[in-house]
């Protein structure tokens, strides 16, 4: 009695071996390294990784080693100064073909890699970084999309002359009819063509009006496209400002979380993630003088309004020849004859197309670059905050057109080297669906996150020695086993989160001490039905296998309960409280198979099979 089969045996040192294995990766720590990997498609090479190595010691920078693998260069460092150091040499001499990023890389033995052995990943508040949570302006998406389905019905019904005029009432369309049967045979057409718009109420004692909105399922799908679209492009912002492992991901309907390990330089991750910006490329009107437009108030048939950022006004023509839309590549640079910044655009096929035909018609014409940025921001009136948009539409340069190009060409008139960079950033990222604006921010240094580090070892190691101690006066051997089936309970824990790449937060350390005491209930319900058993049953071989019989359906109850609580905190919350549940779900089932299937088996090895006659209980 008391015995397990050799196979179950050989089961459990196998799953502790191998837990053992991939926990052991955590005890080598990290070093502070630079990671660089290429800006374009071009591989990283080993006369790169030489470069960056001539660089280094050009620029007297101490560094630990330098490495070539996974489509990057890892170069590893002893102190935050010389690795802030080489970042900076490097991100000089090697220029925008490369990214140059902060990061942490473990210091696992390379046997050890080879198996496949990785550290667990570190959250923000462990590594140090910037934290940004984002809110999309849904308004602004529904508004432009009135824009659109207004520019839809024109089309649809200016054919046949079916209405009277169309306008925009806020996030309506208000069309006008000049007799009834235009106003049904126009409703038919919108209800077969524009199924997304639904007639909300008619408006006018004639009954020649009707006011249509955007359907609730249409609203839905737009403002939905509008995040994923945002989520993607502040991704292509992230990557373009090299930042490694970065955390970009949706919280609720219209909020996006953005953690940026390594990154203190909050103005710079501010000014990139959260502008909204594009360009349109427009014909100048050259028959029309702008002044005359701003005395008599009134534009030209066709043409509209614009400034430079100086003040000077122009007249443009109102159709857009491309916009930011259409460009697939931007990179900065220096005019070699002008000496001044510029942008080199590259466009797609129909924006290149719209260009060439431009070019071609108009040859020795003026064509203007617009740069086009829309702003929301939350301000305080009367004491209640409301939001603010705002759009700004500048013009960057005007030109005459000496030449034909179509999808290759370079736009000046740029203020700096810097505006020239963050616009061709911006423009290569793709610009956002809709203005965003960041509520809350927090910037946690390498130093805290050590910190963190530290005092969230030195708890689980707290609660583990006083679980340990209270174990042993209580249940004497049996208290001793339960404390081996927990060391190996935090082990397995470890090593879950190291296969499956978890990223451990401090909420996520808060839900291992949580399990360290969790762990000894079953235990502890085990060991007290022994002891019942014993007072029941001379037997001790029988008591012994009664007392882990008999708790088991109590032991489950208990843990899968709090299993679905865990599960539910996953399912349902953000950040830090995913964090929590994960570790705490990870340690729930764990500790079930150390506290019944791992003890049971020490305590057959003590004490099954044999003649005894009295437990250290």
């Amino acid at each position: 009695m008391n015995q397990y089969p050799g196979w179950k045996n050989a089961l459990i040192v196998f799953f502790i071996l191998i837990s053992s294995l991939y926990a052991l990766p955590n005890i080598f720590g990290s070093d502070l390294a630079v990671q660089v990997s290429s800006a374009g498609d071009n591989a990283i090479s080993q006369s790169d990784l030489e470069n960056i190595e001539k660089i280094l010691d050009k620029d007297s920078v101490d560094y630990k080693s330098a490495s070539l693998s996974n489509r990057s260069i890892l170069i590893r460092f002893d102190s935050n100064g010389s690795q802030l150091s080489g970042k900076e040499s490097l991100k000089n001499d090697l220029g925008r073909n490369y990214v140059v990023a902060l990061n942490l890389a473990p210091s696992v033995p390379v046997w050890l890699a080879d198996l496949g052995g990785k550290a667990m990943s570190l959250g923000l508040d462990l590594r140090g970084g910037v934290h940004f949570l984002l809110e999309v302006d849904m308004q602004s998406v529904l508004y432009r999309s009135i824009d659109k389905y207004e520019g839809e019905l024109r089309t649809l019904l200016r054919a046949d002359r079916l209405y009277k005029s169309i306008k925009k009432d806020g996030e309506s369309i208000v069309i006008n009819f000049k007799q009834s049967e235009l106003k049904e045979k126009a409703l038919k057409l919108i209800k077969s063509e524009v199924s997304d718009l639904v007639v909300v109420e008619g408006i006018g004692t004639d009954g020649l009006s009707v006011t249509l909105n955007i359907s609730n399922s249409a609203q839905k799908e737009v403002t939905q496209g509008a995040l994923k679209q945002n989520i993607t492009t502040l991704r292509n912002r992230v990557n373009e400002l090299g930042v490694a492992e970065p955390i970009i991901q949706q919280q609720g309907s219209n909020r996006i979380v953005v953690e940026l390990p390594g990154v203190q330089d909050t103005a710079r991750a501010k000014e990139i993630l959260g502008a909204v910006a594009t360009l349109e490329f427009r014909l100048v009107d050259e028959k029309n003088d702008p002044q005359t437009a701003i005395q008599s108030g009134k534009t030209p048939l066709g043409s509209k309004l614009y400034y430079f950022k100086d003040g000077r006004p122009l007249l443009l023509k109102n159709r857009v020849i491309t916009t930011g839309e259409n460009i697939t590549g931007a990179s900065s640079g220096i005019d070699q004859e002008n000496n001044i910044p510029m942008v080199n655009i590259t466009l797609d096929s129909p924006g290149g197309r719209a260009m060439l035909e431009t070019t071609k018609k108009y040859l020795h014409h003026r064509m203007a670059v617009v740069f086009i940025e829309n702003k929301v921001e939350t301000v305080s009136v009367d004491g209640v905050k409301i939001k603010k948009r705002s759009t700004t539409k500048d013009i960057i340069n005007a030109a005459t057109i000496q030449g034909t190009f179509s999808n290759r060409f370079q736009i000046t008139g740029i203020d700096s080297s810097r505006e020239a960079r963050n616009l061709a950033l911006l423009l290569r990222a793709g610009s956002l669906s809709a203005p965003i604006e960041i509520i809350e921010e927090r910037t946690i240094g390498p130093s805290l996150g050590a910190d963190n580090i530290e005092k969230g070892i030195l708890s689980v190691i707290a609660g583990f020695i006083l679980v340990l101690i209270f174990m042993v006066v209580r249940y004497r051997v049996f208290g001793m086993v339960a404390n081996v089936a927990l060391t190996l309970n935090l082990v397995m824990i470890v090593s879950v989160l190291s296969i499956i790449q978890a990223t451990l937060t401090l909420p996520g350390i808060a839900g291992i001490v949580l399990t360290v005491g969790m762990a000894v209930d079953a235990n502890v319900l085990i060991f007290e039905r022994v002891k019942e058993e014993l007072g029941l049953n001379t037997n001790i071989q029988k008591a012994i296998s009664a007392g882990y019989d008999k708790a088991l359906l109590t032991i489950a109850d208990a843990n899968i309960t709090t299993l679905i609580a865990s599960l539910v905190l996953f399912s349902f919350g953000t950040g830090p409280i995913k964090g929590f549940a994960i570790t705490l779900s990870i340690g729930i089932v764990t500790s079930m198979f150390t506290a019944i299937v791992v003890s049971r088996g020490i305590i057959n090895i003590i004490y099954g099979d044999r003649k005894i006659k009295e437990l250290s209980i």
